[in-house]
């Protein structure tokens, strides 16, 4: 426990947290994705429901959501403490001037852009956890997606909240990869189409799904 406190109580600890936390998202963003990719699949929801009810209803899974909640809130405390401090420890001449010669836009709007990501998770759970585990109204997870999205101002909202999405994520892959040392020069390329797949096609399947249901479907 000493250690754990300590290891917070150091910058590059919090850092090293950050990495390690962002890493364990990066994982849930694959198997959500995967999850639902089911609501593809043109039996009316079945599939979808059935993986929905499995992770509403299997006790074993309930320490899962337990760490995936608190690693969300870590991530968000850890980049908000990051944040201010590195605005302190910065003149305000060098961060507007040089900041903006070196680092890149993702870089640059990590912050806000992780505001706007925080923000739309509270939407998002709202919508749907909540909804579906404390206010049950009869219908299943698929029909909620579905009438989520067939609301145009939903959709709007989720795909832009996907845009900040991408952007965090370019910027937290390739910052947690140098955090934690993986960047030494002989594995850059492949860190670097890694990070494609987690900034680009995670974002793109995730955007396939509100499109889907309000175009298509």
């Amino acid at each position: 426990m000493n250690k754990a406190l300590g290891l917070l109580n150091s910058s590059v600890g919090r850092k090293v947290v950050m990495a390690l936390t962002g890493f364990f998202l990066f994982s849930f963003l694959i198997v959500h994705l995967y999850i639902n990719l089911f609501l593809f699949k043109q039996d009316g929801g079945a599939t979808y429901d059935v993986y929905a009810e499995f992770m509403a209803t299997y006790p074993l899974l309930r320490p899962m959501e337990i760490a995936l909640f608190a690693g969300f809130l870590l991530h968000a405390i850890l980049g908000i403490w990051l944040g201010i401090a590195n605005r302190k420890v910065r003149p305000a001449q060098y961060r507007v001037n040089k900041g903006r010669e070196t680092a890149s836009f993702s870089s640059r709007i990590s912050f806000w852009s992780g505001v706007f990501v925080a923000f739309f998770l509270i939407v998002h759970i709202k919508t749907f956890f909540v909804t579906s585990r404390f206010f049950p109204d009869g219908r299943t997870m698929y029909d909620l997606v579905r009438g989520a999205f067939q609301n145009p101002w939903y959709v709007v909202f989720y795909l832009v909240a996907l845009v900040f999405l991408s952007y965090h994520i370019r910027h937290g892959f390739q910052s947690a990869c140098q955090t934690l040392g993986l960047r030494t020069g002989r594995y850059d390329k492949l860190i670097d189409l890694i990070g494609v797949f987690f900034w680009v096609v995670i974002p793109l399947g995730f955007a396939a799904m509100p499109l889907y249901f309000y175009f298509v479907h």
